[in-house]
């Protein structure tokens, strides 16, 4: 990266506001008394692939406005002397400390809005180079607000339009609400991301008065034009007044943006429909889905060099800027030469991951095995327990009947969980415990292994796609928004094991139903079998295989030198099981024993495969790209002149 010294905006925070008479006579407010920090510039030059186009990613660093106090240094306060520089310089160490503490609270909130102040500070000065007023802002400025996190922009610009360039209320309004746009990211509600309205004022004293205003205007036009009823205006409200005062910064988003996009199909009409389905209705038109997409040129080209080889030497590489290119791979599909040097790409990068494993976690693993593979964020949606509810039965089958022929597997979990998410990280535990007596059994020996790849990160990744066969995207229906990993891994030649869920149904659609692995409720079957009353206990008692795998884990069957660990599992799934675990295990089941005979037609799951990847063009970020830019920001391809 490179340091932009002489580029530095002055953050403030904390203070108090100051209401004060202007010359004709108006009022207006001053955000005064304030502890301030500097964002220096960085740039990181993001080349574009062959169109001789540089693009730059700005990011700022926090620094302290004085390094040294010498009043508290000669008062004998040797560390408040330099206080004000570490407290300044966190704000930009880690991204995202632990928020389960209120100091951890603090210190979130003041990065989500350090970074923001400063981006918009830079925003308003380039567009002063070539304007004198702000009349076409609004024209020469997209932002996208991805996701909840800078959405405190909203309330920043505002400020920055009526307190430092004089603009009444409305015209800042009109000018604001042209410039963002908001993409959701998530339906799951403990995710729709709420600030404590008390931190909040002691933190940013001046926005959570702009954000009242613009709430107070909001709710008025909603009596006026839509309901008066209190309970809707209670759910539309950006401030949140039960059980404690709270901010809800999505329902600021979407108040303050010219458009609302989802991120797969089922994703945009569940957020239509049910979850801001008001706001749809106070909008019409605002929602939109854009379905998200991945880089060719990232999760194949670089990840997967045999793979794009030998796609490249049928097809050539036209492919790197139109992914549509690989429906040319269709017709190869009875070619056996051909879906021999395909598996042959698969069995390299397999012995890639080998190495990687063996020399990080001294682990032999079975390369004649199918590699199945769970690799995501930690949480108890994405049921990465489903998945190791099927290694037990697995382990179950094999302990019966130690002669059983089947498909070797080799089961590979991967990812996070957040630093206070207990039961996230409690499920990672059990992962690791049940490896550690399913790989050690010699009934078993290498017809199922199971691997916890520690320190997951995207350059992990690009080691564990390419060399998978198994994809598991298994999350309870209605809940993920899109997922990426579904297209990569597809990408890669990796078949899908999935709900009707996220981008897995447009997967679905683009691949043929014959060529994907389906089970589990759909997101309407959720809801219903919750409307009735479900009672997860009588799944349990009703299926021999799912209650042995719960009874084993009850009673400390994998962690015998530690008795009771995983009783909360257990008690959360028998009284309440919100997941839908236990209703969609069979069906989960059923699912994988058909995609362990398949896997034994060596010849039929390699033209799955190749079927995959000559259909998944659609999930190109090119084409996700292009519809921001038509539907959303309104910009238009412009010609490169090279010389």
């Amino acid at each position: 990266d490179i340091m932009r010294r002489r580029l530095e905006f002055r953050v403030k925070f904390y203070g108090k506001t100051k209401r004060v008479e202007t010359e004709n006579g108006d009022y207006k407010y001053e955000w005064i008394d304030t502890e301030d920090v500097l964002a220096m510039a960085y740039d990181v030059p993001i080349p574009g692939y062959g169109n001789n186009t540089v693009n730059n990613l700005r990011l700022w660093e926090a620094k302290a406005c004085k390094d040294f106090s010498f009043k508290d240094f000669n008062a004998g306060n040797y560390v408040a002397a330099v206080s004000a520089k570490t407290d300044s310089e966190t704000i930009s160490k880690v991204l995202y400390p632990n928020d389960s503490y209120l100091e951890g609270k603090f210190l979130r909130l003041k990065q989500q809005y350090f970074f923001v102040s400063a981006t918009l500070q830079d925003i308003i000065r380039k567009y002063k180079i070539n304007h004198d007023t702000f009349d076409k802002f609004a024209d020469k400025t997209a932002i996208q607000l991805n996701d909840t996190h800078p959405v405190i922009a909203i309330p920043e610009l505002m400020r920055i339009l009526i307190d430092e360039e004089n603009f009444s209320w409305n015209k800042a309004w009109e000018i604001t609400s042209k410039t963002f746009a908001y993409t959701n990211h998530t339906v799951v509600p403990e995710a729709l991301e709420e600030w404590s309205l008390h931190l909040f004022e002691e933190l940013l004293p001046r926005h959570i008065q702009i954000v009242h205003e613009i709430n107070r205007r909001f709710l008025e036009y909603v009596k006026a034009n839509y309901t008066t009823d209190e309970k809707i205006l209670d759910e539309l409200s950006i401030i949140n007044e039960e059980p404690e005062r709270t901010v809800r910064m999505a329902n600021l988003a979407i108040v303050g943006s010219f458009a609302v996009n989802g991120v797969a199909a089922l994703h945009t009409e569940i957020i239509k429909t049910k979850i801001f389905h008001h706001f749809n209705k106070i909008y019409p038109g605002k929602f939109l889905n854009i379905t998200n997409g991945i880089t060719q040129r990232r999760w194949l080209k670089t990840a997967n060099p045999f793979l794009s080889k030998i796609i490249t030497d049928k097809i050539g590489d036209l492919w790197l800027k139109d992914l549509e290119k690989f429906k040319q791979l269709e017709s190869f599909i009875d070619d056996e030469t051909y879906l021999e040097s395909w598996r042959s790409a698969k069995w390299l990068n397999k012995k890639l991951l080998i190495d990687y494993i063996e020399g990080e976690h001294s682990f032999t693993v079975n390369p004649e095995s199918m590699f199945d593979v769970q690799i995501k964020r930690f949480h108890e949606y994405k049921r990465q327990l489903l998945n190791i509810f099927h290694v037990i039965t697995l382990y179950n089958r094999i302990k019966k009947n130690p002669g059983i022929s089947m498909v070797p597997r080799t089961v590979i979990f991967g990812g996070k969980a957040a630093p206070a998410y207990f039961m996230a990280k409690l499920i990672i535990k059990l992962i690791n415990s049940v490896a550690d007596v399913v790989n050690n059994d010699l009934d078993v020996g290498d017809k199922l292994k199971v691997i916890f790849l520690k320190n997951y990160s995207v350059t992990l990744a690009e080691k564990i796609i390419p060399a998978s066969d198994l994809s598991e995207q298994i999350s309870m229906a209605g809940l993920e928004a899109s997922g990426t990993g579904n297209m990569k891994f597809a990408l890669n030649g990796a078949l899908t094991i999935g709900t009707m869920d996220g981008a897995n149904i447009e997967i679905r659609e683009e691949v043929g139903e014959e060529n994907i692995f389906i089970f589990g409720l759909l997101a309407d079957e959720v809801v219903k079998l919750k409307e009735s009353g479900y009672n997860p206990v009588e799944y349990y008692e009703g299926n021999k295989e799912l209650k042995k795998v719960i009874d084993m884990i009850s009673s400390d069957y994998f962690n015998p030198d530690e008795p009771g660990i995983f009783q909360p599992i257990i008690e959360k799934l028998l009284n309440d099981d919100y997941y839908c675990l236990l209703t969609d295990y069979q069906s989960y089941i059923d699912a994988q024993d058909k995609v362990s005979e398949l896997y034994m037609n060596t010849n039929e799951w390699t033209k799955k495969t190749v079927l995959n990847v000559a259909r998944i063009a659609k999930f190109s970020s090119d084409r996700s790209i292009k519809e921001y830019a038509e539907k959303i920001w309104n910009v238009e391809p412009v010609k490169i002149i090279t010389t």
